[in-house]
């Protein structure tokens, strides 16, 4: 017998090398997120990091304030 099939007939009796190798296993599948909220609250939050979610600008309430004071003026000419 080679020493590599000694060492994993070994490992195959230990029950200690097998719950760590099971350990092991199940860890590299594991989520960093427990919801789906939590990810999606992390990514928003990765992107906005980045620059992507600009502010929204304040020229449309501007304008419409505007137009409402312009409408408002003939509105008292004509009256």
């Amino acid at each position: 017998m080679s020493a590599m099939q000694t060492q994993s007939r070994t490992e195959a009796n230990d029950p200690v090398s097998l719950e760590m190798a099971a350990a092991l296993a199940r860890s590299g599948f594991a989520c960093m997120f427990s919801t789906s909220d939590e990810y999606e609250r992390a990514l928003i939050a990765a992107r906005r990091a980045e620059g992507r979610y600009a502010q929204p600008s304040k020229l449309p309430t501007a304008l419409f304030i505007g137009c409402v004071m312009l409408l408002a003026g003939f509105w008292l000419i004509v009256i």
